[in-house]
């Protein structure tokens, strides 16, 4: 079916950055909107930033300015570029893509295994 395969989460110093990868693979016909959620210990999944097919964004008030999502339309692939991160930002990153496969007419929502992203201070 759809597979999505993060990468990039990993250990940074506060003030430091990291750039999560999620590329989508399978038996795509389209992809409307992508978009990363996180989810810390004890706390819900919430949405980070998403981002649709033509390139308009949403941010969460905690990471404008300091974060900024992008897509490569013909890779599959969105990208989240996080920068002067927290120690709050530690959480697992998780990829999402509303995703209509070739014999089915209409969107489902995929997600990634996660990625851990862990900020020290």
């Amino acid at each position: 079916q759809v597979q999505l395969v993060e990468s990039g989460g990993g250990l940074v110093q506060a003030g430091g950055s990291l750039r999560l990868s999620c590329a989508a693979s399978g038996s795509i016909r389209s992809i409307s909107a992508m978009g990363w959620y996180r989810q810390a210990p004890g706390k819900q999944r919430e949405l980070v930033a998403d981002i649709t097919s033509g390139g308009a964004t949403n941010y969460a008030d905690s990471v404008k300015g300091r974060f900024t999502i992008s897509r490569d339309n013909a890779k599959n692939t969105v990208y989240l570029q996080m920068n002067s991160l927290k120690p709050e930002d530690t959480a697992v990153y998780y990829c999402n893509a509303r995703v209509a496969t070739w014999g089915r007419g209409f969107e489902l929502p995929y997600w990634g295994q996660g990625t851990q992203v862990t900020v020290s201070s």
